[in-house]
């Protein structure tokens, strides 16, 4: 029997609203759909075994997102760790659900995005992808955000040239 206290969130609404973004954003952050599918379930099952963790409902969609860039984050370690044996561009080709995923115009840019420093692809992605602000973004990595203007000015740099490598097959100058 239960406690008689109902949860301030209710997940299951919480799921059939943002379960879709956040496999969006899970995808960018990692680098295949059954890792963020992954990923995104983790988050949810994190708010599922602490209901009361949120109080304030506004609230919890951010939590949702801190969670699966740090279930995200947690999964790249993994994954480094276990092929540290092999080169980190020693990548597999996408598998057709990937591609499903990724219309095929904005291949170029994932795959520059991927080149990019974790920090910078997930400043990145929160900005341009989730439409965060500074401060939000700030706020779900535990930054500040000059960190964050920073950040994402450098990666824009990067995200160029690689974009520039990518295209041509060799840099530009």
């Amino acid at each position: 029997m239960g406690t008689g206290i109902e949860p301030s969130v209710d997940i299951t609404e919480l799921y059939a609203a943002h379960r879709l973004s956040l496999v969006r954003l899970a995808v960018l952050l990692v680098d295949d759909l059954a890792s963020a599918e992954d990923v995104v379930q983790d988050a949810f099952a994190a708010l599922a075994r602490r209901p009361h963790a949120v109080e304030d409902p506004s609230k919890a969609l951010a939590y949702l997102r801190v969670a699966v860039v740090n279930t995200a984050r947690s999964a790249l370690r993994r994954r480094r760790t276990a092929r540290a044996y092999s080169p980190p561009h020693d990548l597999s080709p996408p598998t057709p659900e990937d591609s499903a995923v990724l219309a095929e115009e904005h291949r170029e840019v994932i795959e520059a995005l991927q080149q990019l420093a974790p920090r910078q692809r997930e400043v990145l992605v929160l900005r341009y992808w989730s439409n965060l602000s500074e401060a939000e973004i700030a706020r779900t990595l535990d930054i500040s955000q000059g960190t964050v203007k920073s950040t994402a000015s450098r990666a824009l740099v990067a995200l160029e040239r690689a974009m520039t490598v990518t295209s041509s097959g060799k840099e530009e100058r």
